[in-house]
């Protein structure tokens, strides 16, 4: 088990007297670190095992009959719910519980998909409830290698601290960025050897995504989704375009539609909107989705997760794991916005993060050597924001952070 930045704000939640409820894609470590926070439990179900989850479909209720058979401690028992979202029901029975004595027990319920929950209006405790997620790993758990030759923190667009971890646990190994554009940072991928990584993501998107898809009812032709997912990949970091994908998946346009939403409820992918605090005219307002990791976007596109397919198509590889670590952390911090801005005359800044009144705008270049002319479009975005974009960065492959004019700062990737 090795550091996760979210341990801290777990544990802190985890001592208040509020049900617990964790989202989270499969294999981002959320029962790893229940277990490393929560070893002993009263009661743990997962709801992943079919008998589990028949018995308990059957009759949710039995979990009050269990729960009150406990015997009354100093510390309240413990109850942790894996794979929640498999039975909607027992969340109707967690709150008979915690609303009959909010101090009698500690509910934890693990989701890896909120989609059935949403679909059915599950009664989500509003009211009486904390709502954590845990996603990929991060630069702050998972070091960069290149980031020990520099002596110095330089500024960074998003200042990211590393936690101490209340567990005394590890950080990851340091990893270069081949290694990350690669394999992606799902801790159940990377903790194993390289040559078994490829074959995980792929069953990855083969069993998991078929497997929950299937379970829920979420689409009626396999097949067709299973062209959507490829195109949905292929096109990731992509401005959504869904007349096309639709085409060439053979369903409809709403269909699309709605398989994103799938994907962006069984947190596989995420929307970027379009920025819309300019005044300038003819601006895209489509947005981007991004897979949440490129390790799983190479197996879902078809490619094999390898140092030579994230390099065969650095650029745009590259683009997409800036954007993919800004919005965890955005995600971590619970504020701040995350946006790109397009115009149709072709004027384009890869993501703009807005958060406490402050507009930084941001491009992404697969260089070592960047120049001024990499900020073509920073620099009039600068001047029509004024006071509150005060400074625009070019994430890049430069060894030391460079300014490359009074408002603008190279800066290399793993200072970011």
């Amino acid at each position: 088990m090795f550091l996760r930045w979210a341990e801290a704000e777990w544990q802190r939640k985890l001592a208040t007297p509020f049900v617990q409820i964790v989202f989270g894609a499969r294999q981002t470590g959320k029962s790893t670190l229940l277990k490393e926070l929560i070893p002993n439990p009263a009661l743990r179900l997962d709801f992943s095992d079919p008998g589990q989850r028949s018995s308990f479909l059957s009759q949710p209720e039995q979990l009050i009959g269990i729960c009150k058979a406990m015997p009354k401690t100093a510390e309240p028992p413990v109850v942790v719910i894996d794979e929640a979202q498999n039975v909607p029901a027992i969340f109707d029975a967690v709150q008979h519980l915690y609303d009959g004595d909010k101090n009698r027990w500690r509910f934890v319920l693990c989701g890896s998909s909120a989609r059935k929950l949403r679909l059915l209006g599950t009664n989500l405790l509003p009211g009486r409830c904390m709502v954590s997620h845990l996603y990929p790993l991060t630069t702050a758990e998972r070091p960069c290698i290149e980031a020990e030759a520099l002596s110095f923190t330089p500024a960074s667009p998003l200042p990211w601290a590393v936690l101490p971890s209340p567990l005394s646990l590890l950080a990851w190994p340091a990893v270069d960025l081949p290694t990350r554009l690669a394999w992606g940072e799902l801790p159940g991928i990377v903790s194993v050897e390289e040559s078994l990584r490829a074959d995980l993501l792929r069953a990855y998107t083969m069993v998991y995504l078929a497997e929950e898809v299937r379970r829920e009812a979420l689409v009626k032709d396999w097949a067709a989704f299973s062209r959507f997912l490829k195109l949905a990949a292929l096109e990731s970091g992509q401005v959504v375009n869904y007349s096309k994908i639709a085409q060439q998946a053979g369903v409809s346009h709403p269909t699309v539609k709605s398989h994103y939403e799938l994907l962006e409820d069984m947190f596989i992918g995420f929307r970027v909107p379009p920025f819309s605090g300019s005044a300038r005219k003819g601006l895209l307002s489509t947005p981007r989705f991004y897979f949440f990791d490129l390790g799983v976007r190479h197996a879902a596109a078809g490619l094999t997760p390898s140092r030579d397919t994230a390099l065969a198509d650095a650029g745009p590889i590259f683009e997409q794991w800036v954007g993919i670590e800004l919005w965890k952390r955005l995600q971590y911090l619970q504020y701040g916005q995350l946006s790109f801005l397009r115009t149709k005359d072709g004027a384009e800044i890869d993501f703009i993060i807005e958060k406490n009144g402050v507009v930084t705008p941001i491009e992404v270049k697969w260089t070592e050597r960047p120049t001024l002319s990499d900020a073509r479009h920073l620099l009039p975005f600068l001047q029509e924001q004024g006071p509150k974009a005060p400074h625009g960065y070019i994430i890049c492959r430069c060894a030391y952070p460079m300014q490359l004019h009074p408002q603008i700062t190279a800066l290399p990737w793993f200072c970011l």
